[in-house]
This record gives structure tokens, sequence and C-alpha cells, in this order.
């Protein structure tokens, strides 16, 4: 006999990943036109984080794997002393000695070559993309000087304020100017 009760029937699903990026009006609401963006400078900041780390990760994941078949290739004996008979007997302390400083010295010279390829991937997509930015409407200022028995129009100053989208380099580069001009 088959039980079709609601625990036995329903399926349970793994929750949804939030969207790293929404639709943000390009240009203003007027236009129709909307652009992915991210939601802010600190979501941003840590999906380009992620991607540094896990480009890094990876690069240094296939770096280990290429310094031990190269420790291995470098510390092998060579061909032809197998040829001369007995005296082609391999000490291998001496070749496990070899192998682990080859493969320290390799790896070594690849930690910072992971660190840069990672940037250098991340930034190209990341400064290109999106973030979502309030702007102040033109004319506030037209707003604010208003008669005082224009009371109504008051109201509207909370919503002057509008989401749009800039480009990740050009947050960046006025963030940094904001800085320096406070310092």
């Amino acid at each position: 006999m088959e039980e079709y009760s609601a625990s036995a029937t329903t399926v349970a699903f793994d929750r949804p990943i939030p969207l790293l990026r929404g639709p943000i009006p390009a240009g203003g609401l007027e236009s129709g036109h909307y652009d992915l963006a991210f939601r802010s400078l600190d979501s941003w900041a840590a999906a380009y984080k992620r991607c540094e780390t896990q480009i890094k990760e990876q690069c240094e994941e296939g770096a280990r794997i290429g310094c031990a078949v190269s420790a291995s290739n470098n510390c092998k004996p060579a061909w032809w002393r197998s040829l001369g008979g007995g005296s082609g007997v391999v000490d291998m302390r001496e070749r496990e000695k070899c192998e682990e400083r080859e493969f320290k010295e390799c790896l070594g010279a690849t930690k910072n070559k992971c660190s840069g390829f990672a940037k250098e991937k991340c930034s190209a997509a990341f400064l290109d993309a999106r973030i979502a930015v309030e702007t102040e409407v033109e004319g506030l200022v037209w707003l604010a000087s208003i008669p005082e028995d224009s009371r109504s129009w008051l109201g509207s100053l909370v919503q002057a304020r509008r989401k749009t989208n800039r480009r990740a380099r050009d947050v960046l580069l006025n963030q940094q100017q904001k800085h320096s001009q406070s310092t």
C-alpha cells in the first residue's frame, strides 16, 4: 500500500542561491532599459574577493601538481646510467631530498604568479561590472526653494533620490577622490 501523505510526496529543494546582481534602471526609469548591477560596493567587493580567492586556489593546486611532476623529472637518474650494469643503483634517499628541494623552489616561484594571475583575471571582468548607486535628481535645489504655502511638494524631497548604476572603475575612482580630499 502506497502512502500519499504530504511528508511522503513532498520534495525538498535546496534554498536558492541569491543573485549577485540584479536589474537596475539604466539612465533612469523613463528609459525603460535595465542593466545587471551589484546592489552595493560591498557586494561587489565580496564577489571580487571570492573570485580572486577561487582562481588563486585553483592556480596553486595546478602548480602543486605541475611542480611535483617537474621535480620528479628533474631528479630522476639519467637513462644512460642503467646501461652500465650494477653501477646504475639509485640512492632513493638522495632522490627524495632532490625532489623535495625542487618542489619547494618551484612552488615558491609560483605563489606570486598565481596571485598576479588571479588579480589580472578578476580585474578585467569586475572593473567593467556595474554597481548600483543612488543619485540625487537634478533640480533638487529648485524644489527646496519653493514657497512655504506649497508644503505638499516637500514630500517629494524624500523621494528625490533614484537608483542608477555606474561602472565599478568609476565608483572606485570616485571613492578614492573622496578619501584623498578628506585626508
